[in-house]
């Protein structure tokens, strides 16, 4: 199956994408640019809409703004073209930026963050009032998250040590427990990145320097993979209005002769499969 090219920003980081059901329209962005844009599939269109603030991860809030995860800890929400702060800073994130985040049912957001040069990444649960917890220490790159359909477990990616994890999941408090490998990536092939999860419970996962999106079973076991013109392959998401396109994002747009033609572009196949609408956040949200 040959990818769609949809749009080429040169991303250096092209990463993030997320379904805007309410607007039908697709989000990305290029984290170390500061660069966010969107897509409509409906006419074809395309547009860079924000510029500012490097942006590492983000949701969509159940009042359609969006919550943004950037440098230092910060987080803020984007709402016809403002910016409004939730959290200024975390003191132990000043040296560091947030990466993948995702809402669960209740509208908390579980929200990774990078390592320094002293300290592994960690990941953090939202509550919707603001408070922050952590909920996973030791963490590499923190990196692609998703539920099981049954809500009983949730996915947790770590680049580094290139394995995905998976969790209990407790929907009443938030908390995760009984850490379990789910897939660990052989050596030298690349990393897993960004992920999601279709209807049939299998695994999505965008693979960080092997130019490929793969498919997992429940289980665990290699199903499928597929192939793209750019070796950092960061991100997946299903979309559209019947869930059954998937998008990628990929990285390295600074550099397409040794990343890819069309390295940092976004792209979008239609393999068959049908995705299943991302939770929306309501941090601050009664």
């Amino acid at each position: 199956m040959e990818p769609e090219l949809i749009a080429d920003y040169e991303c250096v980081t092209g990463e993030g994408p997320i379904w805007h059901e309410a607007e039908q329209r697709l989000y990305w962005a290029d984290i170390p640019t500061g660069r966010m844009f969107r897509f409509d599939p409906a006419t074809g269109e395309h547009e860079q809409f924000y510029d500012g603030p490097v942006v590492g991860g983000f949701t969509v809030q159940a009042d359609g703004s969006l919550l943004l995860f950037g440098e230092r800890g910060a987080i803020s929400i984007w709402r016809n073209g403002k910016r409004e702060t939730v959290v200024d800073e975390i003191p132990d994130e000043r040296k560091t930026r947030f990466n993948d985040v995702i809402a669960d049912p209740e509208g908390r957001v579980y929200c990774g963050t990078m390592p320094t040069d002293d300290r592994p990444g960690r990941l953090y649960r939202l509550d919707t009032n603001g408070d922050l917890t952590v909920v996973v220490e030791g963490t590499g790159v923190s990196n692609g998250l998703g539920f099981t359909p049954d809500l009983a477990h949730v996915y947790h990616t770590d680049t580094t040590k290139r394995v995905i994890n998976r969790y209990r999941y407790d929907r009443t408090s938030g908390a995760i427990s009984e850490k379990a490998l789910f897939v660990r990536t052989p050596e030298g092939e690349g990393g897993p990145d960004g992920m999601t999860v279709d209807t049939e419970g299998y695994v999505w996962s965008a693979r960080w320097d092997g130019s490929a999106l793969f498919r997992y079973s429940p289980d665990g076991e290699f199903d499928r993979h597929y192939s793209f013109p750019a070796r950092k392959v960061s991100s997946v998401i299903f979309a559209g209005p019947d869930y059954r396109d998937v998008y990628v994002t990929t990285a390295g747009g600074h550099n397409k002769a040794e990343e890819g033609h069309a390295a940092g572009a976004l792209f979008r196949i239609r393999p068959g499969f049908q995705g299943r609408p991302e939770f929306l956040s309501k941090i601050g949200i009664s």
